[in-house]
């Protein structure tokens, strides 16, 4: 089965739209789960445009489901997951100014560092998640660093979907079967939607988690949270 990890940057980034505290994030976090996500996903960046470092540390004990905690793996953000113990972490290559995730990780280039950041954050009893794009020598370096999974980056499939939807996917079912036999669990997460997410999970084997933010506080703008949540839900298990 795979699970839904829902991101709730979006809420924070409203929330510090007006000051005060609403959407109360506490709330928000609670009631996704209770509305039938199985996970809650936060990516704190230096600025803290959207979710803050208090933020994660006041929600992680709110979580029933399961906690990942993405970002760049400096040493601030090294520091608040390991204090936070998620049920896992997920290594992205941020510069600082992105607006938002936008590559996967070189991971031959990188290997040491990563290397080392995973081995840190699993002899601390945290699953290990790296932003990979598709291709076989990522997947294969990924692999190398020890890590227990990795993200595909599918902002590309979702791009393509509408023009050729067995185009977009290949990639990422090749990418699939490579990873899995490397004995990688794959998660994946960036750009999916209500439009292309039943497609992605038929088409892609092994597919254990998928994070989904942006698209998911779009559509619960004109659909209302629970149902949204039921029908992203009902895309993973149809």
């Amino acid at each position: 089965m795979t699970k839904l990890s829902v991101n709730i940057n979006k809420f924070a980034t409203l929330r510090n739209a007006r000051g005060g505290n609403n959407p109360d994030i506490q709330q928000v976090t609670i009631d996704i789960q209770n509305f039938g996500a199985e996970g809650v996903t936060v990516h704190p960046r230096p600025d803290e445009r959207h979710i803050r470092y208090q933020d994660v540390l006041d929600i992680a004990p709110l979580i029933t489901t399961e906690f990942n905690i993405e970002g760049y793996p400096d040493r601030q953000w090294l520091d608040l997951v390991l204090k936070v113990k998620p049920t896992q972490a997920t290594l992205v290559p941020d510069a600082p100014n992105v607006l938002t995730s936008n590559a996967g990780w070189d991971t031959i280039k990188h290997q040491t560092f990563l290397k080392e950041v995973v081995t840190e954050l699993k002899n601390a009893g945290i699953r290990v998640s790296l932003f990979t794009d598709t291709s076989q020598q990522t997947i294969e370096g990924a692999a190398k660093t020890g890590t227990d999974r990795i993200e595909l980056y599918t902002e590309p499939y979702a791009h393509h979907f509408n023009q050729n939807p067995l185009n977009a996917v290949n990639p990422y079912k090749k990418a699939a079967e490579i990873a899995h036999s490397l004995g990688l669990g794959i998660n994946a997460g960036h750009d999916l939607s209500l439009e292309n997410l039943y497609y992605f999970h038929q088409s892609v084997p092994h597919l254990l988690e998928v994070s989904i933010g942006h698209a998911l506080v779009c559509d619960a703008l004109y659909l209302g949270l629970e149902n949204t949540i039921q029908l992203y839900l009902r895309s993973l298990r149809s």
